[in-house]
């Protein structure tokens, strides 16, 4: 296939790429210039789309402002990206012919749907309740893109859980309800390319994880006792690096759905980060690093 990816020179659309390339004609659209990147401009330029989408078998939608922009880029920003750029690259693959959009998105837009002092389960069923104008602007694309598909654009929209670096020990426990490795993202991205069904179909993308819904109350005020119960190998991986394992767990991203319909396999769980992060992969920053933390 011809595949155009927006945000190519970002980090997510890095892996996709790297996961498409070897088997697809890949050409990649970024205003920042970067080897996976044949089209430098801002996507949200019908010229330049129309010139990408030329021949084109389908599109992977992942530029977009994102939380570290809010506070520094102004609203009227966040919405001509998010939600016109979003919707200009759909009008513009249905002029094209081209057949399939894959949007990726982001499990931060249910925001309040997180209640404070509890566990809460999370999937394709629970309605989003976005906090800040990045997670308000990446729902609005979504349903922008939920009226435009139809028989001659099938569309995919991936809610893709945090894989950004963080601390060894965040990201360990995180792997486990509420992160994910970026090349398992790229993965699904590839698979969503190509699974058939509804013309608009939406799936959460998260890492495997071992909790189950019934978990959710003890692993409000006591995840350490579930966590060593559901996965021990962890439990004394923290035991042994001499980390303290999490107190409460606020939510688990279930992916059953993904893993279901698109047959996906989320492949990296935290073993493999702790082996990331012990041969000092850029992957994963040292544990207790004080970072710059992303708004929830």
């Amino acid at each position: 296939m011809r595949i155009v990816i927006t945000g190519s020179s970002g980090r997510v659309g890095r892996a996709i790429f790297s996961a498409l390339a070897s088997d697809h004609d890949v050409v990649g659209i970024d205003r920042s210039p970067f080897s996976t990147t044949h089209l430098v401009g801002d996507f949200a330029n019908e010229r330049l789309l129309r010139s990408a989408f030329e021949g084109a078998d389908a599109v992977v939608h992942a530029a977009a402002l994102h939380a570290p922009h809010v506070g520094l880029v102004p609203d009227e920003e966040f919405h001509r990206i998010n939600v016109e750029g979003t919707r200009l690259v759909a009008k513009v693959a249905l002029a094209s012919a081209v057949k399939r959009l894959v949007f990726t998105s982001t499990t931060a837009l249910y925001g309040h749907a997180v209640a404070p002092g509890s566990c809460t389960w999370i999937d394709e069923n629970t309605p989003p309740k976005p906090k800040s104008i990045y997670h308000r602007t990446k729902l609005e694309a979504e349903r922008v893109l939920e009226d435009m598909a139809c028989p001659n654009l099938d569309v995919r929209v991936l809610r893709m859980s945090r894989s950004f670096p963080e601390p060894g020990d965040v990201m360990a426990s995180y792997r486990l309800h509420r992160g994910v490795d970026v090349r398992d993202v790229a993965d699904a991205h590839v698979l969503a390319l190509r699974n058939e069904g509804a013309h608009f179909q939406r799936y959460v993308i998260s890492g495997a994880t071992p909790f189950v819904r019934q978990d959710c109350n003890a692993l409000a005020h006591d995840a350490a006792s579930v966590i060593s119960l559901r996965a021990p190998s962890l439990a004394a991986e923290f035991g042994r690096r001499r980390w303290i394992l999490p107190q409460s767990i606020d939510r688990v991203y279930c992916s059953v759905e993904a893993i279901g319909r698109l047959a996906w396999v989320p492949r990296f769980g935290f073993e493999e980060l702790l082996a990331q992060m012990d041969r000092r992969s850029l992957e994963v920053l040292p544990a207790g690093s004080r970072v710059s933390r992303k708004p929830e």
